[in-house]
């Protein structure tokens, strides 16, 4: 069943693509919100915006809640699209997995706002949900694609400024070499609807503006791990960004680092997205609520 799930989204997303490089930057970020709208909300969850020390986001809330838990979430978009409505869905359905209040963060985008503005967005929204007095025990880090490699840079950042470290963090399908050199890059290309190098790269180049590609806060993947929280590390093995997780697993073991990596099989970039429709998606989802249940407590 789950095969014939996942090939009907490629056909959807191959006769639909999200990204397109042909297509204005503004009609690609309406379409992917509008993706993100046409899905109904689950029964019981709230939002309401908020501004996160200085950056916009939203609280998105489940109606079962542990007292306290947080999961801070970063969408993806390649840092030049997206926003908590193109994500939403998925959001919700991890408040729900997480029994969290989810701060869902619509940091700056380039080319308004090229690196490290999102880097900086991130840490002013943790700096923020410590000072309104919610103890690091019981934050959590997450994210998708570039939010999933802005999850690390912004626990790297975090550390380097003397901030106390959260419970845990969850980088989905996580972007972190601005590059673009894993092998997967070529093996997976095939098979991945989603994300292509060319494209890919076409973004990165827009978010680094001139910046070192290999600076750990835009590229994690070079970036010293030591003292980062327990992580689970979700990616499938069906995507082109397959090596910019599986190059980190060896890094982060070698820094003492407690990681989980998890590689799904037949699964697409951010599978989770498709949850609704996707039976893996809903159960990659509920492992991540059992992470950040366990660590964020």
């Amino acid at each position: 069943m789950a095969n014939q799930q996942i090939e009907n989204i490629r056909i959807m997303l191959k006769t639909n693509p999200v990204i397109r490089p042909d297509a204005p930057l503004a009609e690609m970020r309406k379409g992917l919100d509008a993706m993100g709208g046409a899905v109904p909300g689950l029964p019981g969850v709230t939002a309401s915006a908020v501004d996160a020390g200085g950056v916009a986001a939203e609280w998105i809330v489940p109606a079962a809640v542990d007292d306290g838990r947080v999961l801070l979430y970063f969408h993806g978009g390649g840092y030049v699209l997206g926003s908590v409505q193109s994500h939403r869905p998925m959001i919700e359905r991890l408040a729900v997995a997480c029994s969290a209040r989810v701060l869902a963060l619509n940091y700056r985008l380039a080319p308004e706002a090229p690196f490290p503005a999102a880097v900086d967005d991130a840490v002013a929204a943790y700096r923020w949900l410590l000072a309104q007095g919610t103890p690091a025990e019981k934050i959590a880090l997450a994210g998708d694609s570039a939010g999933g490699g802005l999850t690390l840079a912004a626990l790297v950042a975090l550390r380097d400024a003397g901030e106390p470290m959260p419970a845990c963090a969850v980088p989905i399908s996580p972007w972190t070499d601005m590059e673009g050199t894993g092998d997967s890059m070529l093996t997976r290309a095939a098979v991945d609807p989603m994300v292509q190098k060319a494209p890919l790269l076409q973004m990165a180049g827009v978010y680094l503006k001139g910046a070192e590609a290999r600076n750990p806060l835009a590229s994690p993947l070079h970036a010293d791990f030591t003292g980062l929280p327990p992580l689970l590390i979700q990616v499938g093995d069906a995507e082109t960004l397959l090596d910019d997780s599986t190059r980190l697993e060896p890094k982060l073991k070698a820094a003492g680092v407690e990681v989980t990596l998890e590689v799904w099989p037949d699964m697409i970039h951010v599978w989770h997205l498709f949850a609704p429709m996707l039976a893996p998606g809903q159960q990659a989802i509920e492992r991540i609520g059992e992470f950040v249940r366990e660590h964020a407590r």
